[in-house]
């Protein structure tokens, strides 16, 4: 039994390390999220507001918040009617209006050293074929995007920064996040530590096991 204890040790401090590897911080994006609304719903949107295009009437808004990804990204805030928004644009023969819910989000979703502005509404109108983009120039300028045409900033918010990764400082189950995030490596690019660990576990409890049988053989003899 003198190398099972002396293995004792190692089995437990492995195990430790697989209860920490099983636990991990989540990983998100500060971003502005595009959504739409429909039957009082908001949907994220399937397209970018760069090629949607809006009917007239439509309610679209936009979210900015650190989010893992569209499941679990923050839907934009209060109340979204367009009579409500557009009560005070009439409409115009050839053109449409679009009513836009512009969610600036939370100070904690802030970069570092930036506040959000209010939560705000306008109503854009439009040219006819006009994209959600270009209703959204028409009332939040300026507008910033990235050279992959990602948008960055609405009225300047935030001054800096465009969809960078950040911790979210939740915690996640391994297990779990294993079955959402196609990602099967850790951060270095590396395989994730729970299999090697899981693997020396094994190893340990088999050469112990092993040694037991053979001196219980010897014994015998």
């Amino acid at each position: 039994m003198t190398a099972v204890r002396r293995a004792a040790p190692l089995l437990l401090a492995a195990l430790v390390l697989l209860a920490g590897a099983a636990r991990a911080h989540a990983t998100g994006y500060r971003y502005w999220s595009f959504w739409e609304r429909s039957g009082g719903h908001w949907t994220y949107a399937t397209q970018g507001p760069s090629t949607a295009r809006p009917d007239d009437g439509a309610v679209e808004g936009f979210r900015f918040a650190v989010s893992a990804d569209s499941a679990d990204a923050n839907r934009p805030r209060g109340t979204a009617d367009f009579g409500t928004i557009c009560a005070g644009t009439p409409a115009e023969p050839g053109r449409k209006r679009v009513a836009l819910v512009l969610d600036f989000g939370t100070p904690g979703d802030a970069p570092s050293g930036e506040t959000p502005p209010g939560r705000r509404t306008a109503c854009a109108r439009v040219a006819s074929d006009a994209t959600s983009a270009q209703a959204l120039a028409a009332v939040a300028k300026p507008l910033r995007y990235d050279t992959n045409a990602l948008l960055c900033a609405i009225a300047g918010y935030p001054e800096k920064g465009c969809g960078e990764q950040v911790s979210t400082g939740k915690e996640e189950n391994s297990a779990a996040s294993a079955n959402s995030a196609p990602r099967k490596h850790g951060p270095d690019g590396g395989p994730s530590l729970g299999l090697p660990i899981g693997a020396a576990v094994v190893a340990l409890l088999t050469g112990a096991a092993v040694w037991q049988s053979r001196r219980r053989r010897d014994d015998s003899v």
